[in-house]
């Protein structure tokens, strides 16, 4: 490794690992910064009571929220990043959301580009990350060029029961689009993968896709353990010219060409706002987004759930207005199998055969509304630790989007159904603390995710995203590292 790699990327999650890929064949001498490690082969990946509980992969940390009470964020550093536990749903923004669109509560603004401008990128990191879906299911879905790489993971039995239930309820189910060799996985392991640590055995992540394209080249450096502490600018240039990390105690300095900040929308957000850079805006950590999610589960005695990953459909019909021409809604889709042990985890004052016969009977879901971005929802520092002040939005079209669900799936034969709104200590896909836009004055990238204030510095993790939409948004951000990977081409050949 050397002290000057023509490019630092700080991360190695799906912003961070994805860049690397597009970068790598350039030749550059790339080095990757990762604070965590390498989650090791024998860790407790299929063991709910380790994983839900006192977790055995969840960071030690600690925040603050809004009132300055401390909480146990559910961030994950590792190599890999929190895509290593994610739920595999590689979807695509729809075209609306990248257009003005009206709420209840508010407005979604427009994205400085159309959807047109990154479809291409969509399709390039469907093909990086394997994709496994069917776009003609789906009445939302944006124009594709062709088909997902392969076809979608395969519903089980009961799961098949269930979308055919809720079509004559009157909704139209599709194939989740998914990063997940189902084979691979459930021959490490008859479970789900939602919420599981991958152990590098079928699940399509930002270490066994992204990371392994790029450190199958030579030219790239992956260093673990190695916390960024700060970032220094040239006052004359306004250039990043040094990255400095600690890793074992020990401190080094890189000074690389260009440097690409993918800690994840917090922790990139803190390390600007400790570095005081790129905030001629005074918007770094502002517009923090985190979706509004709930969590549902459906009964019936009659529906016999013995599906063991369950997690291949999700329901698009009142993402853009509800039936009667209303606001937008939102998404919902399956969660992974919520199983007894899970169940029990999350109640625990539940009695284990009631546990068993609940998860026996239902359906479990997950519901998403966007969140709208606001200036006043943020992430600031105070005395020296994370101080997490986020202000839910958007809340009527959530109660909407419960309220319809629900009715919907009695209508659908399931006579009981039970929710529960995550509170802000679930990262529900955190987003928009270094947003781009097309002004410098409201935001804090242009739209190539360029620093306005320092020529040489990217951001490519969910902080840049202007929306939060209501989809996950790890497809769309390894869409925008591989289009902002083309423009640092450019000026590496330049």
């Amino acid at each position: 490794m050397t002290s000057a790699p023509d490019i630092v990327i700080v991360g190695s999650g799906m912003g961070g690992a994805t860049l690397a890929a597009g970068l790598a064949p350039t030749g550059a001498k790339i080095t990757i910064l990762e604070r965590g490690r390498q989650i090791p082969d024998d860790a407790p990946a299929r063991d709910p009571w380790r994983i839900y509980t006192n977790s055995a992969f969840r960071s030690q940390e600690t925040w603050l929220d809004e009132k300055g009470n401390a909480f146990e964020p559910g961030n994950y550093y590792n190599v890999g990043g929190n895509s290593k536990l994610y739920g595999a749903v590689l979807i695509r923004y729809r075209a609306e959301d990248f257009e003005e669109m009206e709420h209840f509560e508010g407005v979604s603004p427009a994205w400085p580009f159309a959807y047109d401008e990154l479809a291409p990128w969509y399709e390039a990191a469907e093909t990086l990350y394997q994709v496994r879906g069917d776009a003609s299911l789906d009445g939302t879905e944006p124009p594709h060029e062709g088909p997902y790489p392969f076809p979608p993971v395969p519903d089980e039995a009961a799961i098949r029961t269930a979308r055919k239930r809720l079509v004559e309820a009157g909704v139209k189910p599709f194939s989740l689009p998914l990063g997940v060799d189902i084979d691979r996985w459930l021959s490490a392991g008859q479970t789900g993968w939602d919420g599981y640590p991958d152990l590098r055995c079928g699940k399509m992540d930002a270490e066994t896709c992204g990371l392994a394209a790029a450190l199958s080249h030579g030219n790239v450096d992956l260093i673990t353990g190695a916390e960024v502490t700060s970032l220094t600018a040239d006052p004359k240039t306004g250039k990043i010219d040094a990255v400095t990390y600690v890793k074992d105690g020990t401190e080094t300095k890189l000074t690389p060409g260009t440097v690409a900040l993918c800690a994840g929308a917090v922790q990139s957000a803190v390390l600007l706002l400790k570095s005081s850079l790129a905030n001629s805006s005074d918007h770094v950590g502002r517009c923090f987004m985190n979706h509004n999610a709930t969590a549902m589960i459906a009964i019936d005695p009659r529906f016999r759930n013995d599906a063991v990953y369950q997690k291949t459909f999700g329901i698009n019909d009142w993402y853009l207005s509800a039936e009667d021409g209303g606001k937008p809604l939102g998404n919902v889709q399956l969660l992974g199998r919520v199983t007894p042990d899970i169940l029990k985890i999350q109640v625990p004052q539940l009695p284990g055969f009631a546990a068993k016969w609940i998860s026996g009977h239902a359906l479990d879901l997950y519901l998403i509304s966007e969140d709208l971005p606001d200036p006043e929802s943020r992430v600031v520092l105070k005395d020296g630790k994370i101080q997490l002040i986020w202000r839910r939005s958007n809340m009527r079209a959530h109660t909407e989007l419960v309220a319809k669900t629900r009715s919907t799936l009695r209508k659908a034969g399931f006579p009981i159904v039970l929710s529960r709104l995550f509170d802000g200590r679930v990262p529900s896909h955190q987003c928009g603390t270094v947003r781009m836009g097309a002004d410098s004055k409201t935001s804090v990238l242009d739209p190539q995710c360029r620093s306005w204030d320092h020529p040489n510095l990217y951001v490519t993790d969910a902080g840049a995203l202007p929306t939060s939409a209501a989809v996950n948004p790890a497809l769309t951000v390894a869409a925008l590292s591989l289009r902002a990977a083309e423009t640092i081409k450019q000026e590496l050949a330049a």
